[in-house]
């Protein structure tokens, strides 16, 4: 997997006696919190990495360095993995119309597992004896990460301050002001996460099982009131252009249908789902470009694909999507479904219309080559090119023989 690295040493930091430790960072208070009691309190020489999937500026990146610097890290390293992050997820997300409980497109809980690998592997790079991250004990990402540490880096011991010693957030904040730490620590409404695949927003109305999330606190807001059609394209089932404009990386694509569609409000919902650990939860989630792409690549694949083809897709990529969610994605099994949606796509080629508007869109139709939907063959429901109502009459007796023999046979 490609990254773009950038690491910068610390010297000034006084090295620790519990050796060094890797701690995934994201610059808010719960890492906060562990670069201070893992520097200070436990002795060791902290290695911070932020991993950005989509989430963060340049302008955002830079801060979160200084801000890591100012905590006491020895060093600090920031991961560009946007681009991995498609390559080894999300394209085969899309290739599976991938929406847990048909709604959610996986947006947090397949970047963590990218972050969780890259993690990993700075562990190795820095020769670490011990990884951190600031999960609680109450969602999956404790999961997914720890999942993958056992797995990638085994000898690893694995510490997570937060879980561990069952802090409140008011227990952070009054630790690391002792501390004489001087950060924002006043606490947002709502817990926002940005990524390539989508925003997650939590607040009071997803505590409970009834509620829905204000206008404000939606990350995007709506300006866009005049519909507007856009062509998407796809190539062997990958974005590649949008109304004619062609890009190195559908990555890239993706960033760009998501400053156009986003502005509509569309791509928001609630998701309500099965978390690792045995519990309901609901987030609030907007997805603009995610969704557009997933219900474009449908609607393509309709056209060109058998029946059987989408059939056995939709199973595995069911099956896809769940395991993901779980953490499950070095289960080699998932090498095997991957292959198979990767193959599924050879056709998945052409031209998408979406018309888009206000909190909502829909698609137009789609064209390509590959249609089978063709009229050399037949128009549905009206005539047909390619057999005869007799092949039909005799093709239906034959189609049905077995089961007509079945109610024959047992009448009473």
């Amino acid at each position: 997997m490609s990254a773009t690295q950038n690491n910068h040493e610390h010297t000034n930091t006084p090295s620790g006696d519990g050796g060094a430790i890797v701690l995934g960072f994201s610059g808010g208070l719960d890492t906060s919190f562990c670069v201070k009691y893992l520097n200070e309190d436990k002795g060791y020489d902290v290695h911070s990495i932020i991993v950005n999937t989509g989430g963060f500026s340049e302008d955002e990146l830079k801060k979160i360095e200084e801000h890591a610097y100012k905590l006491g890290v020895k060093t600090h390293t920031a991961i560009d993995a946007v681009k991995g992050y498609y390559d080894r997820i999300i394209k085969y997300l899309v290739f599976g119309n991938v929406l847990k409980n048909n709604t959610y497109p996986l947006s947090v809980s397949a970047e963590r597992l990218v972050q969780a690998l890259h993690i990993a592997d700075h562990v190795k790079a820095v020769g670490a004896k011990a990884v951190a991250h600031g999960s609680t004990g109450a969602g999956n990402d404790q999961v997914r990460f720890d999942m993958v540490f056992h797995i990638m880096i085994p000898e690893v011991e694995i510490i997570t301050p937060i879980r561990d010693l069952k802090l409140s957030r008011e227990a952070e904040i009054e630790y690391l002001k002792k501390k004489g730490v001087d950060m924002n620590f006043e606490k947002a409404a709502y817990s926002i996460n940005k990524g390539l695949w989508g925003t997650s927003v939590g607040g009071k109305e997803t505590l409970k099982s009834k509620g829905i999330l204000p206008e404000e606190a939606w990350p995007t807001q709506v300006s866009k009131s005049e519909s507007q059609e856009v062509r998407l394209r796809f190539e062997k089932g990958e974005l590649t252009g949008v109304d004619g404009k062609t890009f190195n990386h559908p990555s890239e694509a993706i960033q760009y249908l998501q400053a156009i569609a986003g502005p509509y409000g569309i791509g928001r919902d609630i998701h309500v789902g099965d978390t690792i650990i045995g519990i309901k939860g609901r987030v609030g989630f907007e997805a603009a470009a995610p969704m557009v792409i997933l219900k474009a690549h449908h609607a393509l694949e309709k056209h060109v694909l058998t029946k059987w083809q989408l059939s056995w897709k939709d199973n595995i990529a069911s099956f896809y999507g769940n395991w993901l969610h779980e953490g499950q994605i070095l289960d080699p099994v998932m090498r095997d479904m991957e292959a198979f949606l990767q193959s599924a796509q050879q056709n998945v080629t052409g031209d998408v219309f979406v018309q888009l508007m206000p909190y909502r869109f829909q698609i137009i139709g789609i064209e390509s080559e590959h249609d089978l939907m063709n009229s050399r063959f037949g128009k549905y429901g009206e005539m047909n090119t390619g057999f005869t109502g007799e092949d039909v009459r005799g093709f239906s007796k034959i189609f049905g023989n077995q089961t007509a023999m079945y109610h024959f046979l047992n009448k009473g």
